[in-house]
């Protein structure tokens, strides 16, 4: 089971780390004569190697130089802009509102042939209507204080639903019981929300599992993540969205998701859990 979300991240931050202290010990020079070089403190050069700060574009060109490495620059570069994209900041993502964001989710289910989801605290994006994403994007800007675009990125939210009919995608879906329980927006926005569930349930593009609460875990809650043709999984966390591709952690989460489906009711009996769920909203 996958035990911290941002683990390929980080551990692609220290794979940088390492490639730049062994430019440094080729070069046959220390931290102090690198940071001399360099002219910064030797603090920064300490970070670096540490993997607790982030170099800048500026700073590993500096570095390639002091280490008379500048053929390396381009290759070191490119590789810490997708160490960065690894671990993208909801707010850094939201700067200039949620829109984009929508628009890049968008481009990632056009691009896949199957998602498999697992979510534990809301319903997924694809499976939302317009009244529930609305409150929802309504209160995530709320809380983050990002730029309010709600209107457009709804709009682009629910584009997604496209998929559902067109194209050859398939959407693998397990939702924790207390998910359609707890309320987002108003009693009828959560109504409305629960009846959309049961319409797109018997799309043949759609398999939608429930994860009883009662029930006995094999294994246990997690954060929501999004399984890509098992080349990309996206794991959301409350500040950020970890993007992971190496095989290792997504073998992990492919097992993750296979455990959670073994504790999930289909068909008739997710169907009860469903409309459950709408009667006690009366």
């Amino acid at each position: 089971m996958p035990v911290s979300p941002s683990s390929s991240a980080q551990a692609a931050r220290e794979a940088l780390a390492l490639r730049l202290g062994h430019l440094m010990r080729d070069a046959g020079i220390n931290g102090r004569e690198l940071s001399r070089r360099c002219r910064w403190d030797k603090a920064k050069t300490s970070r670096i190697l540490g993997a607790k700060a982030a170099p800048s574009d500026t700073d590993i060109r500096a570095w390639c130089t002091a280490c008379d490495a500048e053929d390396q620059a381009d290759d070191l570069v490119a590789t810490a802009r997708t160490v960065e994209s690894m671990y993208m900041e909801w707010r850094r993502q939201h700067r200039a509102g949620m829109r984009r964001a929508q628009e890049d989710v968008f481009a990632r289910n056009a691009a896949a042939r199957v998602c498999r989801a697992y979510v534990s605290n809301v319903i997924p994006g694809f499976f939302q209507t317009a009244d529930y994403a609305t409150a929802l994007m309504r209160s995530i800007t709320d809380f983050q204080g990002t730029p309010d675009d709600v209107a457009e990125a709804v709009a682009a939210r629910l584009a997604r639903s496209r998929f559902l009919y067109e194209g050859n995608h398939r959407f693998v879906v397990l939702i924790e019981e207390w998910v359609l329980r707890s309320r987002i927006g108003t009693a009828e926005t959560m109504a409305g929300q629960l009846t959309h569930l049961l319409t797109v349930m018997p799309l043949p593009s759609v398999s939608l599992g429930i994860i009883p609460t009662g029930v006995p875990r094999t294994a246990w809650p997690l954060e929501a993540f999004y399984l890509y043709d098992d080349q990309h999984t996206v794991v959301e966390t409350l500040t950020a969205g970890i993007n992971i591709r190496r095989p290792r952690e997504l073998a992990d989460y492919a097992k993750a998701f296979q455990g959670l489906a073994r504790t999930a009711v289909h068909g008739d009996a997710a169907r009860a859990l469903i409309r459950a769920a709408i009667d006690s909203l009366e």
